[in-house]
């Protein structure tokens, strides 16, 4: 059975490189656009899969999971929160950004700032990419890899040894792809994966919940419905891993943070070949966000049923569940969409991290005069050497104290929110100079990093990083006031792509915001917790009749349109 599991395995692996390559095979990546942006040519449906994958990796599974398993479903603000971050990100962000042209983040940064203040923002990506993302992504991985095949017992070596060599393949493919094929490769490969992922993810509640109601998926639906249906809140309090207040404050920010400003992300958004598109794309991302606890989080409630709440650390639960419901040939398959994932995370962070290294550190200091032909080839050896350096650190990620999910959110404090505020403040004001970027920027890593290093405040981490905010944005507009710039700042104009907005973007919105208040609501003291789903069917009924209004205006508005087309 382990051979049939292997076979499935290396059958949907092989065949999503086997139909990239055949995609990508023409393309010389010889431009900085065709290379780092897809050649600016990338439609919502791509955009929506690449988000996704790109944010989805083994230690949202095996992380959230776990603490679903060992507390409740509050941990699902990070998923459908993200929901109302991507509406957010879709009307007010990305017509800035495709506005301008960008290729990266940085580059508004210098634009509204200065040079310096793009390059320090682009050592804080680069810094959390290679010490926190790419290695944490690679270990999260070995360690489903490990453990659905045993490849520390199959190959005779330690568990330590094992991650090592699971990571250096990883790594090889992410190369491959990220490095050779640039971001028409990775997008490519995630819009195949993307399907599988749906298909994977949602076959692990469905045969978990057979299992539990034996053969049954009623019976073992019922089940967690009405024992230990505390398990199903997401409404955290202060005690649970994500408090609810999180939500209006750290959480929000680091949301925006992470959809709208971080490079491995919003590169797919910069690369759209319209504001169309890459609206689109945006806020169907947010609709499938709000839908990912589904694969994320309740198999940590199944898990918690099935094994009882002392079966282990709460890490492994995911995977022991793969294990135990899945049929073997599903279990390959399965693990073959979670290796996309996985390779999905690395490549795009590795792309990304490329990128920012060859456009903002080599291209002004080393790199004036060189073809970009000549630019992207110092960007493959940047990336090469990144590769290397997470796959050498990955393995040591199994000695962090913290669990997996709640260390790499910490860690990523010390990068996302200080970025986001130097941005949102670069949006909002005309007069703020430079010199307050670099001092909020300087202020606030400090800070947290005595919060969290020194300290040891008892308040959530979340909260302090929206004190912080708060305490560096007014830093920077006293800074403002004192000495301002000598001229207001003026947003630029590209014509990179076509700039129509598109036209359903609004409706679309309403209709994720609708589900994110729905999700909250469901998982609830006046949801499923309660047992009581009057509140549940009430709102069921209000969102039917929004999409009739939805439905019936577009019909209206193009009857209108018709008209007027036909005088």
């Amino acid at each position: 059975m382990q051979f049939v599991t292997l076979l499935s395995f290396l059958a949907f692996t092989g065949l999503v490189g086997i139909i990239t390559f055949l995609k990508i095979r023409n393309n010389k990546n010889d431009t900085q656009d065709s290379y780092f942006l897809g050649g600016r040519s990338l439609t919502g449906i791509v955009i929506a899969s690449s988000l996704i994958l790109t944010n989805l990796s083994a230690s949202n599974f095996v992380g959230m999971s776990g603490q679903a398993y060992s507390s409740n479903m509050s941990v699902m603000g990070w998923e459908v929160a993200s929901g109302v971050t991507l509406v957010i990100v879709a009307l007010m962000l990305v017509p800035r950004y495709l506005k301008q042209g960008i290729t990266t983040v940085p580059d508004f940064l210098e634009n509204r700032y200065d040079k310096a203040t793009k390059q320090f923002v682009t050592l804080l990506f680069l810094c959390q990419y290679v010490i926190n993302i790419l290695p944490t992504t690679l270990y999260a991985g070995a360690v489903i890899i490990n453990q659905i095949f045993q490849v520390d017992a199959l190959l005779g070596v330690t568990n330590f040894q094992a991650i090592w060599i699971i990571s250096a393949a990883i790594g090889f493919l992410g190369f491959f792809y990220a490095i050779y094929g640039g971001l028409k490769a990775v997008v490519i490969a995630d819009t195949i994966n993307g399907v599988g992922l749906v298909i994977g993810g949602l076959m692990i509640p469905v045969f978990g919940l057979m299992a539990l109601g034996h053969g049954s998926f009623g019976d073992g639906l019922n089940l967690i419905l009405t024992h230990a249906p505390e398990k199903l809140q997401s409404v955290g309090s202060s005690s649970d891993p994500l408090p609810f207040s999180t939500v209006f404050t750290g959480l929000l920010l680091v949301n925006l943070y992470y959809w709208g400003t971080d490079q491995s992300i919003i590169q797919r958004a910069l690369g759209a070949k319209n504001l169309k598109e890459g609206q689109k794309g945006v806020i169907l991302a947010g609709s499938i966000k709000v839908i990912t606890p589904l694969f994320l989080i309740i198999p940590g409630v199944i898990a918690f049923h099935m094994f009882g709440s002392d079966a282990g650390n709460p890490d492994t639960m995911y995977t022991r569940l793969v294990n135990e419901v899945l049929p073997k040939p599903l279990v390959g398959f399965f693990v073959a969409v979670m290796f996309g994932a996985i390779l999905s995370t690395f490549n795009g962070v590795l792309s990304s991290s490329t990128t920012l290294f060859t456009l903002n550190v080599y291209k002004p200091l080393f790199g004036k005069g060189q073809s970009d032909k000549e630019l992207v080839s110092k960007g493959r050896i940047f990336g090469i050497f990144i590769a290397i350096a997470a796959i050498c650190i990955s393995p040591f990620i199994m000695y962090a104290p913290e669990g997996l999910f709640q260390y790499l959110q910490m860690v990523a404090g010390f990068f996302s929110v200080p970025i986001f505020t130097i941005v949102f403040v670069g949006y909002i004001s005309k007069r703020v100079p430079a010199i307050a970027a670099k001092i909020a920027l300087t202020v606030f890593v400090l800070s947290y990093g005595s919060m969290q290093l020194i300290f040891h405040t008892p308040l959530h981490f979340l909260h302090q990083l929206a004190i912080l905010f708060v305490v560096c944005t007014i830093l920077m507009f006293v800074i403002g006031a004192i000495k301002p710039r000598q001229t207001d700042y003026v947003l630029p104009t590209s014509d990179a792509v076509d700039l129509t907005p598109w036209e359903h973007r609004y409706a679309a919105s309403a209709i994720v915001v609708w589900m994110v208040i729905g999700a909250f609501l469901t998982f609830s003291d006046i949801g499923l917790v309660s047992g009581d789903y009057f509140w549940m069917e009430m709102y069921g009924l209000l969102g039917i009749a929004m999409l009739a209004v939805i439905f019936i205006s577009n019909a209206i508005r193009k009857g209108k349109n018709k008209a007027l087309a036909s005088k």
